[in-house]
């Protein structure tokens, strides 16, 4: 078994496809309308996917590891530090970056506020 895709939905699809591939060399897989005139879009490689909708309305994503519901997506990287200058370079800044068992891990925000984990084992 393996995790496929996981599902997000987004304010400005273009602007998260830009993330998503410029931060960790993904490729776009589909791209199309999801309905209702929105659009979406699979971002990935031939192992699995991050699916962006386009949002429909506006809102903030929530941000509490302390209430139930999603925390953040988790990517291995082969070079965090090669990461991280991508990160630098597209303005996001790293809001924790830290080296525990069983890696050095560093979390960000994609555009609209999910928070994404990157670790390097």
């Amino acid at each position: 078994m393996h995790l496929e895709h996981v599902n997000l939905t987004v304010h400005d699809l273009d602007r998260s496809i830009a993330f998503y591939t410029d931060l960790l060399d993904l490729q776009v897989r589909w791209k199309g309308p999801i309905g209702d005139g929105l659009q979406g879009a699979h971002v990935g490689d031939d192992s699995g996917y991050v699916a962006l909708f386009e949002a429909g309305r506006e809102g903030d994503v929530p941000f509490d590891y302390a209430a139930p519901g999603f925390n953040h997506l988790g990517f291995v990287v082969d070079d965090l530090d090669e990461v991280l200058g991508r990160l630098d370079t597209m303005g996001v800044a790293v809001h924790l970056d830290m080296t525990y068992d069983p890696g050095r891990h560093a979390y960000c925000f994609d555009p609209d506020g999910h928070e994404v984990e990157l670790v390097a084992y």
